[in-house]
């Protein structure tokens, strides 16, 4: 099986349904323990610290450029040494498999 990682993010139409609470706790097991998903299984987020000011915004740039990469971007929230970020699919008012692809790709960069 291919890991999530090495998936790509593929556009979410109007027909794609969310991911349901079973789908959802599967894919998050191939996650960093770190990662938690919500209660009600419709975002995914994870908390990051760092030493200073430079490595979060070293982490932020690499952040953005797998979410351009990618074309799905999560909600962030950053100091001088933290950022949290969430990940939900907007477009389907839930999650998706791209939300944990991206949460994987992420896991590679700590």
């Amino acid at each position: 099986m291919k890991h999530l990682s090495d998936k790509k993010c593929v556009p979410c139409d109007g027909g794609t349904k969310p991911l349901d609470g079973a789908e959802a706790a599967a894919l998050h097991q191939a996650l960093d323990g770190a990662w938690a998903l919500s209660a009600d299984n419709k975002s995914l987020k994870r908390s990051y610290k760092f030493k200073d000011f430079y490595r979060t915004m070293s982490f932020m740039g690499a952040l953005a450029h797998i979410a351009n990469t990618e074309d799905h971007h999560p909600d962030v929230n950053l100091g001088y040494n933290y950022c949290h970020v969430l990940f939900t699919t907007h477009a389907i008012g839930g999650l998706s498999e791209n939300d944990f692809i991206c949460a994987a790709k992420l896991d590679r960069l700590t």
